[in-house]
């Protein structure tokens, strides 16, 4: 055998056993990715229980109309079904309580607590995520979830490009610990993203937008991300409890139904909504106040699939 020959065979073996490893580890590979769960699981962290204040910290100019679109959500939560409206906030609401019954305890109650404002941007109009933990301390420091909320003009670490909001919790201290949230108002900059389905979609399906049912694009789309959030931060607030996937980036209650608002949604269609006989508004839910939201579908653990309020 020539050179040029045991060249060609050592190359041929040697490219025939990378070949053979490669094709055993994409077998193990595949049997990992086979013996991950397809559905949300509760992973024994730390739960919120009891009642739980629910702090609003406005960050920037809102009007009050604008606070009251978020404050009536927010007071929505146990109010119960109201004049008999169905389906109501709370309802929503009792979907994702049915997670706790998996940690055999008690949901916590959930209330609107403080109203906070910071309308002169104490820390500027370009936040990072440190600003935005610096700014939950805002509120109250234990059995609460303190919620951010930035103006349209407020640039975020994040916003727009890869997020719409987020949920994290503050370290563990003698005064105690609490969840937080941020949302960003999205109206000005990148209401094709946030704010779908109120507004034309940036990609995909070029459908008309939906009349907001508050008549306010980008706060109806804080309303929107703020469900979805606090599903998150109740489920899942330190980062052991309820979610799918890996815990650097979980899909949780509401998280793991993407765009989804309705039955027969897909990409680009929210769903089957109720319209509202006299604006055109398409909601999912009533609330306190008269008010109507459209609030994204919950992950039933139950049936391995999202489940809305129609």
């Amino acid at each position: 055998m020539d050179s040029s020959t045991h060249s060609t065979f050592l190359c041929f073996f040697l490219l025939s056993a990378l070949l053979f490893q490669h094709s055993l580890a994409a077998r193990r590979l595949s049997a990992e990715v086979e013996k991950q769960p397809l559905t949300i699981t509760y992973h024994k962290g730390a739960l919120l229980y009891g009642p739980i204040s629910v702090n609003l910290i406005w960050y920037g100019k809102f009007t009050a109309s604008q606070r009251a679109i978020v404050s009536d959500f927010v007071a929505s939560l146990y109010a119960g079904d109201y004049q008999n409206q169905k389906p109501s906030v709370s309802s929503w609401w009792t979907m994702a309580e049915k997670y706790y019954a998996q940690s055999k305890k008690a949901p916590p109650r959930l209330t609107l607590g403080d109203q906070i404002l910071d309308e002169e941007c104490s820390l500027g109009k370009s936040l990072k995520n440190s600003d935005i933990a610096a700014l939950a301390t805002k509120g109250r420091p234990q059995q609460a979830i303190n919620v951010v909320l930035t103006a349209d003009d407020v640039t975020v670490e994040g916003f727009c490009m890869s997020r719409c909001a987020t949920h994290g919790s503050s370290p563990r201290s003698k005064k105690g610990r609490f969840a937080y949230i941020w949302v960003g108002n999205s109206a000005v900059q990148c209401p094709g993203q946030c704010a779908w389905p109120f507004h034309q979609p940036v990609y995909g399906p070029q459908a008309p937008p939906l009349v907001a049912p508050n008549g306010d694009v980008g706060v109806d789309g804080i309303v929107m991300n703020l469900a979805s959030m606090i599903a998150g931060a109740v489920t899942n607030p330190f980062g052991g409890g309820f979610f799918m996937g890996p815990a650097t980036a979980p899909l949780e209650a509401a998280t793991a139904c993407p765009g989804v608002y309705g039955k027969g949604a897909y990409p680009g269609y929210a769903g089957e909504l109720l319209v509202d006989p006299t604006t055109g508004a398409s909601y999912n839910a009533n609330g306190a106040d008269g008010r109507k939201y459209l609030l994204p579908a919950i992950f039933d653990p139950s049936t391995a699939s999202c489940s809305s309020l129609v």
